[in-house]
């Protein structure tokens, strides 16, 4: 199954500094089976939107974004994310914030993330740093593969 990674980075898509978030996701998303490239590195805001649109489009049933869910003024994913959602899927993200707490790192409920279906994809928005995608990355590999097979309708 097809998927991609989005980056949501000013600085990383600028080259200022190399992204250590992207090649995260992508080693994990081939480890549970899926065909995926590079990360797309790109600045935050309507950037990520057209990054996270373009994958769907092309047939992504997966698309994982990392970066641009916190409070900071140009952290904009989950407000280019939700437009391109049919419905959302809020205990995922919810899961996610509450992996990071329950590791000991109270600013996890800073993430404002989402989750949801895009047409047959399931996108969801990982924190941006390292530790937040590892777990984040722990939470999906329990049922990432299930809930992209209901999206196209299997039985569970």
């Amino acid at each position: 199954m097809p998927a991609a990674v989005v980056v949501a980075s000013n600085r990383a898509a600028a080259g200022v500094y190399e992204d250590t978030t992207g090649p995260l996701i992508v080693d994990a998303l081939a480890g549970l089976g899926f065909e995926v490239g590079p990360a797309a590195v790109v600045p935050d805001g309507e950037p990520v939107g057209q990054a996270i649109a373009a994958a769907v489009a092309a047939g992504a049933r997966a698309v994982l974004t990392t970066g641009g869910t916190g409070l900071t003024p140009t952290d904009r994913t989950p407000e280019v994310t939700r437009p391109l959602l049919d419905r959302e899927v809020p205990g995922i993200a919810e899961a996610i914030r509450a992996a990071g707490v329950a590791k000991g790192v109270p600013t996890a409920v800073l993430s404002r993330g989402v989750a949801g279906v895009a047409g047959e994809c399931l996108v969801v928005n990982l924190p941006g740093s390292r530790g937040g995608v590892k777990d984040a990355l722990a939470v999906l590999e329990q049922v990432l593969p299930h809930a992209v097979a209901q999206v196209r309708g299997s039985d569970h």
